[in-house]
Parts: C-alpha cells; sequence; structure tokens
C-alpha cells in the first residue's frame, strides 16, 4: 500500500506541489508524513528509495532557505519597497460664474517607494554566525572585566574602532584645555604669592 501511495503522490503534479510547498513552509518531516498520511519512518523510506521524493522536498527547503537568506540580507543592508496605497480624489466642477456643479470622490491606487532602513538586531546575527571570529559574542564577561581591569584594554568590534578614535582625541584636546587651564591659574596665584 505505501509503494501504490508513494506513486499517488509523485504521479499526480499537484500533490508534488503540495509536497514542495510544504517543504518551502518549513513544515518539518513529522509534519509532512502527518499531512500525507504516513509515519514518519515511511517517508524516509520514500526519500531513500524514491528520488523524485527526496528532491521535491530538498528543492522545497532550499529555496525557503534562499528566500529566508536573502530576506535576512535585505534587512542588514536595507532596501526599497513600493507599497501599493488607495487614496481619495476628489474632483469638482464649476461653471463659468464660478459656482461649483458637480462634486464627486473616487478612490485610486498608486506606489509609494519607501526605504526600509537596516536593522541592528539583523546585522548583529549575520555578523556573529557569518563572522564568528571576529564577531563572537562574550560569554564570559566577568573574566574579560577582570583582564581590563589588569590590563587596561577594551576589546572592541571592528566597526567601533573609528567612534572610539574620534572619543579618544577628542578626551585628549579636553584634558590639554583643562590642564593648561590648571596651569594658568596656578601661574597666577604664584605671581600673586611673590609680591
Amino acid at each position: 500500500m505505501a509503494r501504490a501511495k508513494y506513486q499517488e503522490w509523485i504521479n499526480d503534479p499537484d500533490k508534488k506541489t503540495l509536497l514542495s510547498g510544504w517543504a518551502r513552509k518549513g513544515l518539518s518531516d513529522q509534519q509532512i508524513a502527518k499531512n500525507i498520511g504516513i509515519s514518519r519512518s515511511t517517508l524516509n523510506e520514500w526519500r531513500k528509495k524514491y528520488p523524485d521524493i527526496s528532491d521535491t522536498l530538498k528543492k522545497g527547503k532550499e529555496v525557503a532557505d534562499a528566500e529566508v537568506e536573502n530576506a535576512l540580507y535585505l534587512k542588514c543592508i536595507g532596501h526599497k519597497v513600493q507599497l501599493k496605497k488607495t487614496f481619495k480624489v476628489k474632483k469638482i466642477e464649476y461653471n463659468d460664474a464660478g459656482k461649483k456643479i458637480k462634486e464627486e470622490e473616487n478612490l485610486e491606487t498608486g506606489e509609494d517607494e519607501v526605504y526600509i532602513p537596516p536593522d541592528t538586531k539583523a546585522i548583529i546575527f549575520w555578523l556573529t554566525n557569518r563572522m564568528r571570529e571576529d564577531w563572537k559574542e562574550r560569554q564570559n564577561t566577568q573574566m574579560e572585566q577582570e583582564e581590563t581591569e589588569e590590563s587596561g584594554v577594551i576589546m572592541l568590534a571592528p566597526a567601533d574602532v573609528e567612534g572610539v578614535k574620534e572619543k579618544i582625541e577628542h578626551y585628549k584636546a579636553e584634558k590639554l584645555k583643562s590642564d593648561m587651564a590648571a596651569a594658568a591659574e596656578t601661574g597666577d596665584h604664584d605671581e600673586q604669592r611673590g609680591r
């Protein structure tokens, strides 16, 4: 009976499309088997014995993975989308004397381009998974904090370096101004004492 059921699922293009769609939607093998009306072990046997079933499910899942990866990528870099909008258009007709003679409202559809900015969480997810060595999350923060306090070294992600350099230069300039003002003030007090 399982063989007959297999042929039913592989010979009917609509059922093959269903299999591919379930895989693309991210259904587990257990859920797909339940939808077919077989056990998961039978589905596993079908995959081993019948390349059509295996390929259909594999391609469906690959398409889904690619679509999700593309969506994540767009969320990381930001993108533009076209939104369809419906709006009211009011048309008014006037006679030669300037008196309103007719008024009507219509709904019209138009498109608007909207920019979707990058999403910080998506960027962090991408970098911590794709560039693990440079962007891995630190698990033992207490140990790192102790090391930082002892050595005076702060670990930064590459993107943070430029901003920190600017802050350090700003801090140095402010410190120099402060030191010069203190020295000038101390010099004034020394002159007053000498008189």
